[in-house]
Order: C-alpha cells, then sequence, then structure tokens
C-alpha cells in the first residue's frame, strides 16, 4: 500500500498542523461567548464547540504519540514528551504574570504598586501551577469585574490530562506482552468506553475522584487515536473511507450523548487524518506548528482583549483575539517549543540509537509523529 493511501502522512507533505491550528481557533470561538458575557457556548449533544475541539486535539495526539512511543524506548519517549508539552506552559504561566496580568492591575490600580504583593500573589500563580495541574487562575485580583472574571486561562487544565495520556500508554507498552502485541491497546480503548458509560464505577472504585472524572472522557479519543495508529497499515485515507467514517461518527453521538462519540473515537481520528491529507495548507504552516502556542494563549489574549475593550462582543473578541493569538502562539513557536525540541532530540539521539540496536528495535515511527 503506498504511503498517500495510508494512515501516515509523511512529514512536512500533510496538513496536520493546519488541522491542530483550526481545533485550537475553534476552541477561541467557543470561549468567546462566555469571555464576552455573551451567553452561553455554542453546544452539540451537550457538549461545547471547544469540547469537541478538545476531543480531536486528543484523537490526533493519541495517533501521533503512539507512533512516537513505539519507535523509542521509553526514557527518550517521555523526555520528548515534556519537552513538547511543558516549556511552552511555562513560558505562558510566567507571560501571563508578567504582561496581561500587569495591564489588567495597571487599568484597574492606575500603576503596578503593590502588584507583586497584592492578594493572589503573582509568582503563587506560577508555583502552584508548576506540575502542570492547575490550581488556581487568579492573578493579584485581576480581572475582578471582567464578563468571565477571575480566571485568567480556563484552557490550561487539559494539558494535565493529556500528559496523563501519554503516561498511560507509555507504560502500557513498556510491558513486556503488550510491547509485542501492541495491538492490546485495542481492548484496552474499549475499557475504556464502557468504563464511561458507566459512570458510577468512579464513585465505587475511585471514590469520586475528579481526576478520574475528568480523564474519563479524554482518554477513548486519545486510545482511538493510538488504535489507528496501531492499524495505520489497513486503513486508506480516500474520501470513501472518511465520508462514511464521518457519518457513523455523527450517528454514534447523537444514539448515546454521553458515551457514542467516544465509543466511535478511532473514526473522528480517521477523518481529521483524512483532512490532513487532503486540505491545502501553506508550506509556512507545513513547517510551523503553531496550534499549541495557539491553544494556551487564546484565554488570556480574549480576556485582555475585552479588558481593553477591544473585543467585546463575541465576533469582535474572535477577530481581535485571534490576531493578537497568532502573534503569541508564534513567539511560543519560535523562541520556546521548537528550541526545546530540537534541544533535547539532539542530546538523546545518541542514547536512542545505542538502545535501539541494544534491543533490537527498529527506530521505525510515521514521520508526522517525529515532529510532534
Amino acid at each position: 500500500m503506498t504511503t498517500e493511501n495510508r494512515a501516515v502522512p509523511e512529514r512536512r507533505d500533510n496538513s496536520l498542523n493546519l488541522v491542530r491550528l483550526v481545533l485550537a481557533l475553534m476552541v477561541l470561538v467557543s470561549h468567546a461567548y462566555a469571555i464576552t458575557g455573551h451567553g452561553d457556548e455554542p453546544t452539540w449533544q451537550g457538549k461545547t464547540l471547544g469540547t469537541w475541539a478538545v476531543y480531536g486535539f486528543f484523537a490526533l495526539s493519541g495517533f501521533l504519540i503512539t507512533g512516537s512511543r513505539v519507535g523509542s524506548p521509553f526514557g527518550s519517549y517521555l523526555v520528548r514528551r515534556i519537552a513538547r508539552i511543558y516549556p511552552g506552559f511555562l513560558a505562558c504561566l510566567v507571560v501571563t504574570i508578567t504582561v496581561f496580568a500587569p495591564i489588567a492591575y495597571a487599568k484597574q490600580h492606575h500603576g503596578l504598586g503593590g502588584y507583586l504583593t497584592t492578594s493572589d500573589w503573582p509568582l503563587n500563580y506560577v508555583v502552584n501551577n508548576l506540575t502542570l495541574k492547575v490550581f488556581g487562575g487568579t492573578v493579584a485580583g485581576t480581572l475582578s469585574d471582567a464578563p468571565f472574571p477571575g480566571i485568567w486561562n480556563g484552557s490550561l487544565w487539559t494539558l494535565y490530562y493529556e500528559f496523563m495520556c501519554y503516561l498511560i500508554v507509555g507504560t502500557l507498552l513498556a510491558l513486556p506482552f503488550m510491547r509485542r502485541r501492541p495491538l492490546l491497546l485495542a481492548p484496552v480503548f474499549v475499557g475504556s468506553v464502557v468504563f464511561l458509560a458507566h459512570p458510577e464505577w468512579i464513585q465505587t472504585y475511585f471514590g469520586g475522584h475528579l481526576d478520574v472524572i475528568f480523564l474519563t472522557p479524554l482518554l477513548p479519543f486519545f486510545l482511538g487515536g493510538s488504535v489507528v495508529w496501531l492499524l495505520r497499515d489497513a486503513i486508506p485515507l480516500h474520501w470513501y473511507v472518511a465520508l462514511p467514517a464521518a457519518g457513523v461518527f455523527v450517528g454514534a453521538v447523537l444514539w448515546r450523548e454521553a458515551w457514542g462519540g467516544q465509543a466511535a473515537a478511532p473514526l473522528l481520528a480517521i477523518v481529521l487524518l483524512w483532512l490532513g491529507q487532503v486540505l491545502p495548507s501553506p508550506a509556512w504552516i507545513r513547517r510551523n506548528d503553531l496550534s499549541y502556542g495557539a491553544y494556551v494563549y487564546a484565554f488570556p489574549v480574549q480576556q485582555l482583549v475585552v479588558l481593553l475593550g477591544l473585543g467585546v462582543t463575541p465576533f469582535a473578541n474572535m477577530v481581535t483575539a485571534a490576531i493578537g493569538t497568532g502573534l503569541f502562539a508564534a513567539a511560543s513557536w519560535f523562541v520556546v517549543e521548537r528550541p526545546a525540541m530540537r534541544s533535547i532530540r539532539g542530546s538523546i539521539s545518541g542514547v536512542d540509537v545505542t538502545l535501539h540496536h541494544d534491543h533490537r528495535e527498529p527506530a521505525r515511527q510515521p514521520a508526522a509523529a517525529a515532529a510532534s
């Protein structure tokens, strides 16, 4: 089967960066309503537009990350995952307390006097959230009068659960029997859907733990992408596969609002991968992935443009915030994300080669995954 017919888009010869950027902008569009105080976000089958975009992110991430894991020892895989997600996250926390919140504080107090020592200390915003798990959203009492008060970044919470998915797949594929038969991830995916379909089990077995509650609807999408990667040689990326997959996915969501989308998660991954193959994309976007930066900076930029009176209606907020978000996303990619990944990749490449030879495992992975 030729590469163009398989679910393995070639690196730099696909539009996956564009697809992920569109998903990030869907989150921006969804949040514009609540952030401007103009009603609830658009929803479909009980889920907001932003939630569906996050589900798409997880499905694509599961596909790409599984390819990275199968082609790497656990140690180097984990280091790469940290390098991809953490520097940009940490930079966003720092930018929030050094750029966004000071502007809001100065506008509210006519100066920066007392900014660093007021309640909701800015430095605590960074320290409290260092572990990726977001415990606090306020900084120095800013945004108290905003239409969506007190929260500088309502998007960062998903990164903790995405990293949990990294750990789950990485650890499962470290088990010898899973390493030999990675398709055993398929029954794990089915189990994740069954668990979601029985929410009472969360209380029974985990005491209603919030981390389990938030992870349960996300994990099946990640694992669904993993299953697609494992079956990639058997899945042709053509319209006659992608369009029926889209139809069945929609039907599954309509059939079971609570878990139908998760049950059909591999189909969503197929649709997004097909779009990544057929959509035209500027060459610059193919080479540079702004989606992560767009995702982490959209919310604070949207809050700031409301504060400055530049985007107080949903549409105006979408337009002005999209421009500002693009600037911050580009800075994040060129100044933080890409240098961090290049540094880590160069430092562990020799170790990877040695370990691959030791275990007699080929360093085989889809080229698109190498860029993830």
